[in-house]
């Protein structure tokens, strides 16, 4: 049986929607370098992978899929984006820039493969450029209603263990802490 692993840090645990994942999320995933430095169509600030985070223990679940390209089409699909932000890994490939100990992580697990979302960093508009703390802050701070609400509620829902710098100062700067337990 192939075992296949979607990783997760934001949205995919608390809103996985039609992924098909056995609907439980594990908490011991590879460390990944995770921040909110993504302005979404929506006006949210969601995470994305980026070099310059912290590393923090990623989540992951496995997929009901076959295997790997049916599991990246999956994942494509639920975050209704491009092919080319979903990324994947199987033994044999080059260790992931980002995730060093993928290989070790996935051995361990006994997966077959993994796959994840690869969105760069966006702010106004502009796909790999990184907001300061001062641009999420002032994006943040001038949402109204249901923008607002939104936003605020992806940064509450974001699981505990994505403790990032950028997460704390919103939590301290806005009070929007976490709600999930």
């Amino acid at each position: 049986m192939t075992r296949i692993a979607c990783l997760g840090w934001g949205s995919l645990i608390w809103d996985p929607r039609e992924l098909p994942i056995q609907r439980q999320w594990f908490q011991d995933g590879p460390f990944i370098p995770v921040e909110f430095l993504r302005q979404s169509e929506d006006d949210r600030i969601t995470l994305v992978l980026h070099e310059s985070a912290v590393p923090v223990r990623s989540l992951w679940a496995i997929m009901d899929c076959p295997d790997v390209s049916m599991a990246k089409e999956a994942l494509r699909q639920r975050e209704s984006t491009n092919e080319k932000w979903i990324d994947a890994w199987q033994p044999g490939m080059d260790t992931p820039k980002l995730i060093p100990d993928m290989p070790r992580w996935a051995e361990n697990h006994g997966l077959h493969g993994v796959v994840w979302t690869a969105l760069p960093p966006k702010f106004e508009g502009k796909n790999d450029v990184v907001p300061s703390w001062d641009d999420v802050i002032g994006h943040l701070t001038q949402l109204v209603g249901a923008k607002r609400d939104n936003a605020e509620r992806y940064i509450r829902n974001a699981p505990r263990q994505i403790d990032t710098p950028y997460r704390r100062l919103i939590e301290a700067k806005l009070g929007w802490a976490e709600t999930t337990p």
